[in-house]
């Protein structure tokens, strides 16, 4: 697979298949993805990886403040910005409607919406998941890298036939996330990444892409 159709064929995916994802691949795609750049050369990343029995302790922790009726903790880090511009609000909304309405579940569902959310915990049913931290003193150019980073081991997964999915909703348990793992001090959880092999019957609606003329001005005089 050639780097253009790795990019191509990309997607968060939210439905995997129980087969397990060989340590070797996993090894061999992180230890390429290691060449991402960062700033200065920090590599600013610190990274777990969860499978096994790791994992399914967390996915269980989480699953017992969920039914508990936990909705998490307060976040290190907002997700988006106060006052979202229309366009990128948009987007945001459309994402949400093209996710839900392909698994059936309408706009004021909101009981619906929490339980197709809960994947996130879940893994969406991958055998493993990777978790990103950041020294806590780090700037917004350090998240620039990791996500560079990120992006590296996503196309490379796409490369060894395997699909992912990016979810900063892990970082809504993030204590939970840390008595598992037990990150060093002073550091804080960017998102976690679950991996595996892409369940076919999954539904996966397309995610459209603003076009180039809207994101890219060519100035050549």
């Amino acid at each position: 697979m050639n780097v253009y159709e790795a990019v191509r064929s990309r997607r968060s995916v939210r439905g995997f298949l129980a087969r397990p994802v060989p340590a070797a691949v996993l090894t061999r795609v992180l230890s390429a993805a290691l060449r991402a750049p960062s700033g200065g050369n920090l590599q600013p990343w610190r990274l777990y990886l969860l499978s096994g029995s790791r994992l399914e302790n967390l996915k269980s922790r989480v699953r017992r403040r969920i039914a508990a009726g936990d909705s998490g903790d307060p976040l290190p880090v907002q997700p988006y910005p106060a006052g979202l511009p229309a366009v990128y609000a948009q987007r945001l909304a459309d994402m949400g409607e093209r996710r839900y309405g392909a698994v059936g579940i309408a706009r004021g569902d909101k009981a619906g919406r929490a339980r197709i959310r809960a994947g996130n915990w879940e893994c969406f049913g991958a055998p493993a998941a990777l978790f990103c931290y950041l020294g806590e003193r780090m700037l917004p150019p350090q998240w620039m890298d990791a996500g560079i980073f990120l992006q590296s081991v996503m196309l490379l997964l796409r490369a060894e036939g395997l699909d992912s999915c990016p979810q900063i909703a892990w970082a809504e348990y993030h204590r939970t996330v840390a008595e598992v793992i037990k990150p060093p001090g002073g550091h804080v959880l960017a998102c976690g990444m679950s991996i595996g092999y892409a369940d076919p019957d999954e539904p996966q609606p397309l995610m459209p892409r603003a076009p180039l003329s809207e994101v890219v001005t060519f100035l050549d005089s």
